[in-house]
């Protein structure tokens, strides 16, 4: 029997009711039932090509397990196989399956609540996936033997349905990262069975409902991030074996109920970003397991109760914004596993107690509070300090020598205090600095040579203090240095040739000061330069060429008044040779000789004089000629550039795909799709000047035609030194060309040489979303039009994400708007190029658009993730918005978008700040939700930002019902 007939066989079977199919009893139901459940879905990789219908059992299959005794499955676990489509009714043949895990997938379509009609089956995992619409009642109406479940990560949206309560054998729920809504449901406290409930990153909302004291086997619960309200209820605290309770970030309030003190067990409580209340109970050292106790930014008054030193486990600590006050007690000594506390702003006084140094932590802050005296670090104890902040106290005295026996130090903040005296010189041991904040003091003498010890700071700021003295060389050899903040000092002096060494930095700020002397004409190589401010001060002379400076704003340059050049709008002196003047009567022509002077050496001067001028007029006159003759010959060179590569290009012998080439110095073009690859228009249009598109931070865009008809964009590489050889070249950009999305400009072909790298892409007509939002003449987008294209990124990057690729180089004119208004990503994946994937590379090459950048790339020891991806879209969400830049120059000031939003939604006016073009034709309650979805992607911590798939679920949520999509249908 061939394989399309047994298929069509199959299929035919599948669509009678399970109860009355009658099969072969020669054939395999697990087989049958898999190769079912395979029709349905895309295998892009290939990871089910073991599964063949003609084999006796499926139980040598990729992700297939069997029982040794019946010879069934017992086991389907096909986790991160980047299959997609629909859970198909083929499964339900697996009478004997036991645990169903496909996590990680991209399975759609909703939920059947057939699954639980296999009586066997104990475990299911389908996290991960893009499964939506309601939960059906039915799927936990007849649960009879599921143990665990866990439906994470997808985009289910209703309530939780009340028949849970009817799974009594559930030990472990799972339904976080979805889309649920409602309140929650009272019969879920009836699984007393129960270890395990999860429900955070939800829309949840409503109080908590009494009677949780019932679930006794319960160990963990989380409801974080939520919109739960009212108090937390007091049974909680008979759950005793609890060991985990997360209720942060939701809207609870009232006071920690006192039951919590017979947690003996609990390691985890975590209600943080919360608004409880109330005094900090003292009963809360009886809860003698925990580990970490977080109770930042709610409403706390009082102090710090002592008992928190009978907390012997304790390993994390977070009492951060709240109102404290008091003093920080010193029985917190007895808190001997303590690694990471923060105190930060509170109403804290008193001083920096003994504990701080001496507890063997690795992070504390104590910023935003009133703690006074001075700093002291006893040089006796082994110290494991990673990072210290105090900054914004009254602190005073000096800044102690023995800093410098914080060798693991990576982030020092002091600033915002009142210390004084000098930085010590002690500061060259601290070699693991990437960070160093000793700003707004009142630090005097100079900056220690010393800083230069300092080689892996990224970091540095020292402005609003009252140092003199100049900027010393050694500072090239903190060659990480990413910001350089000196200003509003009393440095003297030149500034330092050197600087141009610190080839990574993007920001200095050098301004009210009192240096002298030209700049540096070798600052204008710097590559990542960004800002570098050098108003008031005394600097004379033209600014150096190149880079950042030919565009240098001039609130950046002003009240110098000696600089010169375009930026400060006074033009250079022009440089003369000095006049040379003979006194007549000198016998030997100096001008200091006295005395007559004879007929005929006046004579003979005035011969030699009128030779050498000859002389210099010959060598103007030639020099001139050679100055016309090279001119005419590069305006040549250059009209011919672009046609001469590309005839290059067209006349190659490995020209069309699978012919290589054996001429080392031709290359090879590859389509992807194996069409004949020629330009209709012939070679000169491919890399001609009159058809390029656009440039960005990898190189130029051209517009050319294939032989079809069908008109493709051609990216030039500019990076070629850079880029990695052939075979990896090939190895990736083959990578990209997989990456197929309805968001994702298509990646069509390449061509490599050594010389010249192209990239063909497929065209995209309306241009680049840039020019839609920011040229005078385009025309406006409406509402729905900007809403839409913010739903496309999120989208695109949602699925580079899940296949592993970050972008690195999100911003509008890397967005293409298509015939039909789709937003298209492009340049995407580029970084995968370089030879080494380094962050301050891409922060010039890629990240080059001022204000996409998330703050991370300026920190050595952070990781590049997708969140800086997740950056970069915040920033264009609310560029799209408002239809202002990222980041807009005024006379005498920088506006950021992102403050200037994040101020209007704290002022309760967020539609204000929606693109007055718009005249009021948008919904607010999907225009607010929007503002606030763009400044939490913005989030300056990593952590706190949401993953691009959470980022489409809520935006397609906020979507106005009557414009939302139609939920997915249910399986089957």
């Amino acid at each position: 029997m061939g394989p399309s007939l047994l298929g069509r066989l199959l299929c035919c079977l599948l669509l009678l009711p399970i109860a009355a199919m009658s099969l072969d009893p020669t054939l395999n139901d697990d087989v049958l039932g898999l190769i079912v459940f395979r029709a349905d879905l895309r295998d892009p990789g290939g990871k089910l090509a073991s599964w063949n219908e003609d084999d006796n059992d499926p139980c040598g299959w990729t992700g297939v397990k069997c029982d040794p005794r019946t010879n069934r499955v017992a086991e389907l676990a096909l986790d991160g196989f980047s299959l997609s489509g629909r859970i198909g009714r083929g499964l339900l043949r697996l009478q004997s399956l036991r645990t169903l895990s496909l996590a990680r997938n991209n399975f759609s379509g909703g939920l059947s609540p057939d699954l639980t009609l296999l009586e066997s089956l104990r475990d299911v995992d389908l996290s991960e996936n893009n499964l939506s619409g309601p939960i059906p009642d039915a799927f936990f109406a007849q649960c009879r033997s599921l143990r665990s479940l866990s439906l994470a990560k997808n985009r289910f949206s209703g309530e939780v349905p009340r028949s849970v309560a009817s799974c009594s054998t559930l030990a472990s729920l799972n339904l976080s990262m979805n889309l649920l809504s409602g309140a929650l449901p009272g019969g879920l406290w009836s699984l007393n069975a129960l270890r395990s409930l999860d429900l955070s990153f939800n829309l949840l909302s409503g109080e908590i409902p009494p009677g949780i004291d019932k679930m006794y086997n319960l160990r963990a619960i989380c409801l974080r991030r939520n919109r739960l309200s009212g108090n937390l209820p007091d049974d909680i605290g008979r759950c005793l074996l609890l060991k985990s309770l997360d209720l942060r970030e939701n809207s609870l309030s009232g006071f920690i109920p006192e039951s919590l003190r017979r947690l003996s067990t609990c390691s985890v409580l975590s209600l943080g970003q919360n608004s409880f209340g109330g005094e900090v109970p003292g009963w809360i050292g009886e809860m003698s397991s925990l580990e970490s106790l977080d109770l930042s930014s709610n409403s706390f008054t009082g102090t710090v109760p002592a008992s928190l030193g009978d907390l012997h486990q304790l390993k994390e600590l977070d009492f951060s914004g709240n109102g404290l006050n008091g003093s920080l007690p010193e029985s917190l000594s007895g808190c001997g596993a303590l690694l990471h506390a923060n105190f930060s702003k509170n109403n804290l006084a008193g001083e920096l107690p003994s504990w701080t140094f001496q507890l063997g932590l690795q992070r504390i802050s104590i910023s935003g509070n009133k703690l006074t005296g001075s700093v002291r670090i006893p040089s006796s104890v082994s110290h494991t300090l990673e990072a210290l902040d105090l900054s914004n106290n009254a602190f005073s005295g000096v800044i102690p020598t023995e800093i410098g026996t914080l060798g693991r130090l990576q982030l020092l903040n002091l600033s915002r205090n009142s210390l004084s005296g000098h930085i010590p010189a002690s500061i060259e041991d601290l070699d693991a600095m990437e960070a160093l904040d000793l700003s707004w003091n009142q630090l005097n003498g100079s900056i220690p040579s010393e800083i230069g010890g300092a080689s892996a700071l990224t970091d540095l700021r020292l402005e609003k203090n009252s140092l003199t003295g100049r900027i010393p060389i050694q500072i090239e050899n903190c060659t990480s240095l990413v910001s350089l903040i000196l200003s509003q000092n009393n440095l003297s002096g030149p500034v330092p040739p050197s600087l141009a060494n610190l080839t990574r930095l993007q920001t200095v700020d050098l301004s009210h000061n009192r240096l002298s002397g030209s700049l540096p004409k070798q600052l204008g190589d710097l590559p990542h330069l960004l800002a570098f401010n050098i108003s008031h001060n005394l600097l004379s002379g033209d600014l150096p060429a190149g880079n950042f400076f030919n565009t240098i704003p001039p609130s950046s340059v002003s009240d110098n008044p000696s600089l010169c050049g375009a930026a400060v709008n006074r033009s250079c002196p022009a440089v003369l040779p000095k006049p040379i003047v003979l006194d007549p009567n000198s016998p030997d022509g100096d001008p200091s000789s006295t005395g007559p002077a004879s007929t005929t050496t006046l004579r003979h001067k005035k011969i030699i004089l009128s030779i050498s001028a000859l002389v210099a007029i010959a060598a103007a006159a030639l020099i001139a000629l050679g100055v016309v003759a090279i001119t005419v010959l590069n305006l040549r060179v250059r009209s011919s550039a672009g046609s001469h590569s590309a005839a290059a290009l067209a006349l190659s012998d490995g020209y069309l795909s699978g012919s290589p080439t054996t001429d080392a110095n031709s290359g090879k073009l590859v389509m992807f799709a194996g069409e004949d690859p020629e330009f209709s228009a012939g070679a000169h249009a491919v890399l001609n000047k009159d058809c390029e598109l656009g440039r960005g931070g990898f190189g130029a865009v051209y517009k050319t035609v294939l032989r079809d008809g069908r008109p493709v964009a051609i990216k030039k590489l500019t990076v070629s030194s850079l880029v990695k050889s052939k075979e990896d070249f090939e190895r990736e950009v083959k990578k990209l060309g997989k990456l197929r999305h309805p968001n994702l400009v298509a990646l069509d072909g390449y061509y490599w040489t050594t010389s010249l790298q192209l990239l063909i892409y497929e065209y995209v007509p309306n241009g680049s979303l840039y020019k839609h939002l920011h040229d005078s003449g385009a025309e406006v987008l409406t509402w729905r039009e900007r809403f839409d294209i913010i739903l496309g990124v999120a989208k695109s990057l949602d699925h580079l994400h899940k296949l592993g690729v970050i972008h690195y180089n999100l911003k509008s004119s890397n967005v293409l708007i298509d015939g039909a208004g789709e937003a298209k990503v492009g340049d995407y994946g580029l970084a995968r190029l370089l030879p080494m994937l380094d962050r301050y590379v891409l922060s010039s090459k890629v990240q080059s658009a001022l204000g996409y950048m998330a703050p991370e790339f300026a920190c050595r020891a952070a990781h590049v993730t997708e969140k800086c991806d997740v950056y970069g879209f915040g920033v264009l969400v609310l560029e799209v918005l408002t239809g202002r830049r990222p980041v807009e120059y005024a006379e005498d000031d920088v506006v950021v978008l992102c403050d200037v939003a994040r101020a209007a939604l704290a002022e309760g006016r967020a539609e204000g700040v929606v693109d007055a073009r718009l005249r009021g034709a948008f919904p607010a309650e999907e225009a607010v939700p929007v503002v606030k979805l763009g400044l939490i992607c913005t989030s300056q911590v990593p952590s706190n930002r949401p993953e691009m798939g959470e980022v489409v679920n809520i935006l397609e949520m906020i979507r106005c019902p009557q414009e939302s999509s139609s939920q997915g249908e249910e399986i089957g």
